[in-house]
């Protein structure tokens, strides 16, 4: 009795899937059941009854035939047939005293900037207007109507340099509105019979995210880094299939259309069912670093400002830090954009590039800075870790002269917290360890104070 309410319940939490038009049952309705444990909807038996109407069938001897209205019943159909259905989900749980956003109760803009603010250092224009975007596009989907006004999409174009909090922007935006998030580097990007993933691939990334619910799904964010990577080509005479075919294959997807994807796999095949998805309300973001932009825009506002001036002029814009601030359209399509690409992402905005005032900030400020979770890591061991002021100046310089941005600062804290961590669980005694100045400058060891005594003693610092 009980290995059947098992079966039953399996059965209850899938539903059967057409084997020719890949259809499930909620979409193509009734299925028949055939041997093997193959379905088939009345359809595709219906064009197939038809295609076969005529046939001499008593001229088959050796055709095996059945009566198809009593087939028999197979309870082990294989689960690459059958596709979960839907159910409702439990909603996730927010961290003890941390709010979750709710997107039928949409926060306003500055709400969401303020709760930006928790984890992102800098930043305070972009954080501003990708606050403004989302608003507008989740106000834009939860008020959807049929009527004369159409509200286009607040799809975005992030542009800065490397390590300066893109991808980090936009998960954290996507975790505090609770919505599943794809993140995919268009350089992995192809014109569909090529080799590489096809536009619709992030599609199918989205929808895991959203575990293969197709309603969260379509209420998601895509994030497309390296953006820049799929420029169009200049004087190039092949096909381009990884630029300008794929700013083309991913026109719909901007706009909003109904696209087929595999679940549960990231490539069309014969043995994986599929889904359609409508793009429309999914909000799309770009980013990338666009190397080189910044010479287009000092080209062409020298031009402007060189008329009647020459010379002198020409090299106003060199020591311009915030140079690509005044990006536009026309520099885009010189960069290699196509302009219908351009035309879907109507929301650009820059990143400024992290300075060391930055990066010193980033190492203590945020909810989940860096040293806060080596911190966490040494009081699971019972440790106190210190970071004196001079330690955190020396790592932020150390990070900004690699010009890698944020990305630099945990390679190096990890460097220095090696033999911390190694040679700690060791003795029991250790109570504190402050990470120095002079140990980050190697001219030092870091500071360790023992449980009993208090009195400090240093760590040989490993030399190589």
């Amino acid at each position: 009795m009980a290995e059947e309410n098992n079966n039953k319940d399996k059965n209850n939490e899938y539903e059967d899937i057409c084997y020719v038009c890949r259809r499930p049952e909620s979409k193509a309705g009734k299925m028949m059941r055939l041997p093997q444990g193959i379905c088939i909807c009345n359809d595709c038996m219906q064009k197939t009854f038809d295609s076969m109407t005529g046939l001499p069938n008593m001229g088959m001897p050796y055709m095996d035939m059945f009566n198809m209205a009593q087939p028999p019943q197979y309870e082990d159909i294989p689960e690459r047939q059958k596709l979960k259905k839907k159910k409702p989900k439990e909603k996730k749980k927010a961290a003890e005293g941390e709010e979750v956003f709710d997107i039928q109760h949409l926060p306003a803009p500055h709400v969401i900037k303020g709760r930006l603010d928790e984890y992102v250092v800098g930043q305070e224009y972009a954080k501003k207007v990708m606050s403004v975007a989302v608003y507008n596009h989740y106000k834009r989907v939860l008020t959807d109507t049929m009527d004369d006004i159409e509200i286009e999409k607040s799809n975005m174009l992030m542009i800065g340099p490397t390590g300066c909090g893109k991808t980090y922007l936009v998960k954290t935006l996507a975790r505090l509105l609770q919505v599943p998030l794809a993140i995919t580097d268009a350089t992995s990007l192809t014109e569909a019979g090529y080799i590489g993933d096809d536009v619709e691939s992030v599609l199918s990334k989205l929808l895991a995210a959203a575990d293969n619910d197709v309603e969260k799904a379509e209420r998601g964010i895509v994030f497309i880094d390296e953006i820049d990577k799929i420029a169009k080509k200049q004087n190039s005479k092949s096909r381009d299939v990884s630029g300008e075919s794929v700013q083309q294959g991913m026109l719909k997807l901007l706009e909003g259309a109904d696209v087929e994807v595999p679940v549960g796999a990231t490539n069309k095949n014969a043995m994986v069912p599929m889904t359609t998805i409508n793009t429309r309300n999914i909000l799309f973001i770009c980013g990338g670093a666009f190397p080189e932009l910044d010479k287009t825009i000092k080209n062409r506002l020298t031009k402007q400002s060189a008329i009647g001036f020459m010379s002198e002029l020409k090299d106003k814009y060199d020591d311009d830090a915030n140079i690509l601030e005044q990006v536009t359209t026309e520099d885009l399509r010189e960069f290699g954009m196509i302009p219908e690409f351009l035309g879907r992402l109507p929301v650009v905005f820059t990143l400024q590039a992290m300075t060391e005032d930055m990066l010193a900030q980033v190492l203590t400020q945020p909810k989940n800075a860096i040293l806060k979770q080596y911190q966490k890591l040494l009081a699971l061991d019972e440790v106190d870790l210190q970071f004196d002021d001079g330690a955190i100046r020396a790592i932020a310089k150390q990070a900004a002269e690699k010009k890698t941005g944020a990305r630099a600062l945990r390679a190096i804290i990890e460097k220095f917290m090696l033999d911390i961590m190694y040679e700690i669980p060791k003795d029991d005694l250790i109570g504190r360890v402050t990470i120095t100045e002079d140990y980050i400058n190697h001219e030092g060891a870091p500071r360790i104070e023992m449980r009993e005594s208090g009195e400090a003693k240093l760590l040989t610092q490993r030399q190589e």
